[in-house]
């Protein structure tokens, strides 16, 4: 099952529906519910899978910049990011860009997977800033800036209008304004 079909016409956990699932998916509503007796199940393990993927994708672009500068680390964490975002799994962006309260079943899970994913950014802010690569008054308040530049972008950016990635670019460029200091 891809992520992304769980979470197509989704409006949020309220919006998410077994039978827009099921066609998006093409298969049968019976077969869903034989793999995911609720919707609690489909949610869980399509974030655990969505969660597994980011990460992974983060990791292989920090590990591709592992012997660069922290700046160049960040940069490389943004720009995957974004094609995250736009063209791996462009269905989940509304879902952080506007996120509504996850019932209580979620609630931890979701705070856990999004504290995974900020480790990943913080280190690298935290490490360039020890080494004054980066510059930046208030870490966790740049954090939660770039998060919601990013998830944002997600919304409006389509790599199809931007085929030689300039706007793209911009945005990555704009975000690295916010822990370099000119």
């Amino acid at each position: 099952m891809e992520v992304g079909r769980v979470f197509d016409a989704a409006f949020g956990y309220q919006g998410l529906r077994f039978e827009d699932v099921a066609e998006r998916s093409d298969i049968a509503k019976a077969t869903l519910y034989h793999y995911f007796p609720s919707k609690d199940a489909l949610v869980s393990a399509a974030l655990e899978k969505l969660t597994a993927d980011v990460l992974a994708h983060l990791g292989n672009a920090l590990d591709a910049t592992a012997d660069r500068p922290a700046p160049e680390q960040l940069r490389s964490l943004i720009s995957e990011q974004l094609r995250v975002l736009t063209v791996l799994y462009p269905e989940v962006g509304t879902l952080f860009s506007f996120p509504a309260p996850w019932p209580d079943e979620h609630g931890e899970s979701v705070k856990t997977m999004r504290r995974r994913h900020d480790r990943i950014f913080r280190e690298v802010v935290d490490r360039g800033i020890a080494s004054g690569e980066l510059d930046c008054p208030d870490p966790s308040v740049a954090l939660h800036c770039l998060h919601g530049i990013l998830n944002h972008a997600s919304i409006w950016l389509r790599p199809a209008a931007d085929p030689e990635g300039r706007t793209r670019e911009a945005v990555v460029d704009e975000s690295m304004r916010l822990f370099i200091r000119a």
